[in-house]
């Protein structure tokens, strides 16, 4: 059920900007609540306001394109696109070192070498052995990568020529008009579902609780009983295992 539906239908029949500002000043709550989520896990140079002016350029997007004859609720619509305008400019700023960024595309890579050859889910043993570094090395780069958000279940995983799409997208309740596009995202929702049962009762955790539950690395940490860390590491290491496992099945190499 579409909260103020008739004000939605009203402004998408006159882009009346007054009813937009309206919009926007009902939703700022919702793009205070994402910063809030992300800025926890970024390094302490990263200014607050600064996330919420990217975070309503993503709100003002999601107002612009929301489809009201859509039985979709707004707040889980914009969620994705005010999360996924931070991270693009937290991308643009490119303040997470090259080095890490590099890193962090060999270890995606060795993942979807490994499950490639194996038909099964790579060890960090056997990434290290690949990538000739430490365990302890590879749990520092995951760290590092949570803390860049350079590995994200926003980041697009399929590209199907005119239609990309992004993982998150499977998660929302959208009855697309293009039968492919639907056909698409359906495949993609049975794979995710299909790798996410692959993964460690752990691994799996930490992907419900922060992207179903919306909770922080620190509340999951609280609740698994580990270090906010260890649970960044774990979300990065699993963001990319399930990125080599959806590389593997939908691209030929």
């Amino acid at each position: 059920m579409i909260e103020d539906k008739d004000l939605w239908l009203e402004y998408k029949k006159n882009g009346s900007l007054e009813i937009r500002e309206t919009l926007v000043l009902k939703y700022i709550p919702l793009v205070k609540y994402v910063v809030g989520k992300i800025i926890v896990n970024l390094p302490n140079n990263v200014e607050y306001e600064d996330l919420v002016e990217y975070g309503i350029i993503g709100l003002l997007d999601a107002i612009n394109k929301f489809d009201v004859t859509k039985n979709i609720n707004f707040k889980t619509y914009a969620v994705t696109r005010v999360r996924g305008s931070i991270y693009d400019e937290l991308r643009v700023q490119d303040w997470v070192p090259r080095s890490v960024r590099k890193t962090a595309k060999d270890i995606e890579r060795a993942y979807i070498e490994i499950e490639r050859k194996t038909g099964r889910s790579a060890t960090e043993e056997e990434v290290c052995e690949l990538l000739n570094i430490t365990i302890k090395e590879l749990n520092d780069t995951f760290s590092k990568v949570s803390m860049g958000n350079i590995s994200s279940l926003d980041d697009i995983v399929y590209d199907g020529g005119e239609s990309k799409t992004e993982l998150v997208d499977t998660l929302e309740d959208v009855k697309a008009e293009n039968p492919q596009e639907n056909l698409e995202k359906d495949e993609l929702k049975k794979a995710l579902v299909e790798k996410l049962m692959e993964l460690s009762e752990k691994e799996r955790m930490v992907i419900t609780l922060y992207y179903h539950e919306d909770l922080t690395l620190r509340e999951i940490g609280t609740i698994l009983d580990i270090s906010e860390s260890r649970v960044s590491q774990i979300h990065s290491k699993t963001v990319m295992k399930l990125r080599a496992k959806l590389v593997n099945k939908f691209k030929n190499y």
